[in-house]
């Protein structure tokens, strides 16, 4: 177990990412070029990953190419995918707020592995983030689109069930070399994607080729090993609950950017939403703080 100072500092690195993918949304929709999104998930994890490998000139040990595999298409490849699919079919905060479930989903996986339940609080704190997000994020005019729900549920359902794989398998590698090998190997499962659905890129401008820049470099390169890493050092609930700060910068630079209005349930619900954070980090510290005390 590590002692509470580590485990504070383990949270705030981890919190940058999702924190860095809120950044995401008002960077597509104003800098980089429209109807594109498969070309943009492939620039932002294929060169990040292959410069992570080269950073870490590692080969993955005999017998887990196929995990690795598995892997990146839960948490790149097919869950980008679905991703896209939620986006253009529902609002984007119908599709966020589905995002809510990721700690719900990932302690049930924890729980049905270890027998063990969370307990009553821990889930009730997780609850509270439902209501929250959709305090936040929703809106009278919403419209539910079945393939749109699905994609956003299934796409939910495959990042928590990749989180919980890297916790469970533990691979033997560094985490600059498990985040390349998921980044590269997704890459380039959604490269045919963006080949074939997708017309090819027209001439960038210098904005644009500095967007792409940050989405890879700090969206994906700098986010993804933050991420990867607190998964690997925090409980599945503390890390997965991490993810629920997107949205809230999300809104947070639209209303201070796009000048999109924040009316008082929505701030509301960002409080809650940042409530049940903290509560699931405070909940999940309890084991740490009291075996760092004996």
């Amino acid at each position: 177990m590590q002692h509470a100072p580590h485990y504070l500092r383990d949270i705030l690195l981890t919190a940058i990412a999702p924190m860095l993918w809120g950044t995401t949304y008002i960077l597509t929709t104003q800098v980089l070029p429209p109807d594109r999104p498969y070309t943009a998930a492939v620039i932002r994890v294929l060169p990040a990953g292959l410069i992570l490998l080269a950073w870490a000139r590692s080969l993955p040990a005999r017998g887990w190419w196929l995990k690795l595999c598995v892997l990146a298409a839960l948490n790149i490849g097919i869950f980008q995918a679905f991703l896209f699919i939620a986006a253009y079919r529902l609002p984007g905060g119908l599709a966020a707020i589905f995002g809510a479930l990721q700690p719900l989903i990932t302690m049930a996986l924890a729980s049905f592995a270890s027998r063990r339940s969370p307990g009553w609080r821990m889930i009730a704190v997780a609850l509270l983030g439902l209501p929250g997000m959709a305090m936040l994020l929703w809106s009278p005019g919403m419209q539910w689109n079945l393939t749109g729900v699905l994609a956003a549920f299934a796409g939910v359902c495959c990042v928590s069930a990749g989180a919980f794989l890297v916790r469970r398998w533990q691979p033997p590698m560094s985490v600059i070399a498990l985040t390349g090998w998921q980044c590269a190997l997704g890459g380039f499962m959604l490269l045919p994607l963006a080949l074939l659905l997708e017309p090819a890129l027209p001439a960038l401008s210098l904005q644009q080729i500095a967007g792409y820049s940050y989405l890879s470099g700090f969206g994906a390169l700098l986010a993804y090993v933050l991420w990867i890493r607190g998964i690997q050092k925090l409980p599945l609930a503390a890390s997965s609950s991490l993810a629920l700060l997107s949205p809230v910068v999300a809104t947070i630079l639209g209303w201070a950017i796009l000048d999109q209005k924040l009316a008082a349930p929505a701030m509301a619900g960002m409080g809650i939403v940042l409530l049940s954070v903290y509560l699931v980090q405070r909940e999940a510290a309890k084991p740490v703080t009291t075996a760092s005390n004996r």
